[in-house]
């Protein structure tokens, strides 16, 4: 009994001095929040793009953490299960993946670098994806804002439109350290079917400049065909068949229809609401014709879109989105074309 005894009392004290080792291994500190095994994200940008591709993180089962300047948005996102900031610097300071979506450059260092900006809390360490539409310059220079806070950032804009960014389809064209791609498209691939390396940080910029530049050309090139065709007697979707048959399909005339009727859920049958607006194609297009002049291209048919969107800005068409084109065109028709031209473009 006393054998027992002896052997109990040793394995006690034995479990004794086990039990804290066992309870330090599982002390540790966690930097990047999960839930269900999926990290927190921040999200900056909740505008016709952004909404959709937060709402998609959302569906796919990340915890989010979401900041916009309009609070009907962000309530929109609570209401979806995500969680609400008051700054970027709140996002920044609590998670080390975030994802921003904004309108031009200027909101870009705003969000990163101004007053309660990212950078000003920024964990070390932390991945910043902007799918922002923006100059490769600022994109550089916010890179290497990020690296000296130990930080890392992608430049990733998107193509694909709205439908697109509500289906999570999207195209991601991706700059930044190659290293950090496969983190970054760990995230993007929830939001779209194509995420592609382009280079180091500023060439996914680049080449979304490039496409952008090529939509606004087709989308005037598609909606004067368009017009024309009407003008000619023929029905417009059996035009626009025609068209996505044959040559001159592009995304324009098989997707993204200006004409009204043709599709449905685009904006042309919607009035020209939501979508990609003119001032932004407007802002696109100069960033286009900027870099080409840096770089000594001839881009004839780029400043000639540029000028007509520019125009459109102007004559108070920005909230619109782009594919209203066809509607200017469609009412410059007739015996007075010239003369309505020359009015609209002077």
């Amino acid at each position: 009994m006393a054998a027992v005894n002896q052997t109990k009392i040793m394995f006690a004290n034995l479990m004794r001095k086990k039990t804290p080792k066992t309870i330090c291994k599982r002390c540790f500190s966690v930097t990047r929040p999960v839930q269900n095994d999926k990290p927190l994200i921040g999200f900056i940008g909740l505008g016709n793009m952004g909404n959709h591709m937060a709402r998609n993180l959302v569906s796919k089962g990340y915890p989010l953490l979401v900041y916009d300047v309009n609070t009907d948005a962000v309530d929109g996102l609570k209401q979806a299960g995500a969680k609400a900031a008051v700054s970027p610097a709140e996002i920044a300071s609590n998670t080390d993946r975030i994802v921003t979506m904004l309108p031009a450059s200027q909101h870009v260092q705003q969000v990163y670098a101004g007053d309660n900006g990212l950078l000003s809390k920024v964990v070390k360490g932390s991945i910043m994806i902007d799918s922002s539409t923006i100059d490769p310059a600022v994109s550089k220079d916010m890179a290497k804002a990020a690296e000296s806070k130990g930080a890392f950032y992608l430049d990733a804009p998107v193509s694909g439109g709205v439908n697109a960014a509500r289906q999570a389809l999207l195209t991601f064209m991706v700059g930044g350290p190659e290293s950090k791609f496969p983190e970054a498209e760990a995230i993007l691939q929830n939001m779209g079917k194509n995420v592609v390396h382009c280079g180091p940080v500023g060439t996914g910029q680049a080449a979304k400049i490039c496409n952008n530049m090529l939509l606004g050309i087709s989308m005037i090139g598609t909606s004067e065909t368009m017009n024309l065709g009407i003008k000619l007697g023929l029905d417009p979707k059996m035009l626009a068949k025609i068209l996505n048959m044959s040559s001159g399909r592009c995304w324009s005339s098989d997707t993204y229809n200006p004409c009204p009727g043709v599709f449905e859920n685009v904006p042309s049958s919607n009035n020209y609401e939501g979508g990609f607006g003119t001032a932004l194609m407007t802002k696109d297009l100069g960033l286009a014709n900027n870099a080409a002049k840096d770089t000594n291209s001839a881009v004839n048919l780029g400043r000639e879109a540029l000028e007509i969107y520019t125009k459109m800005t102007e004559k108070g068409y920005g909230g619109k989105d782009f594919s209203v084109i066809f509607k200017i065109l469609e009412e410059m028709s007739g015996p007075e074309v010239e003369k309505k031209k020359k009015e609209f473009f002077d």
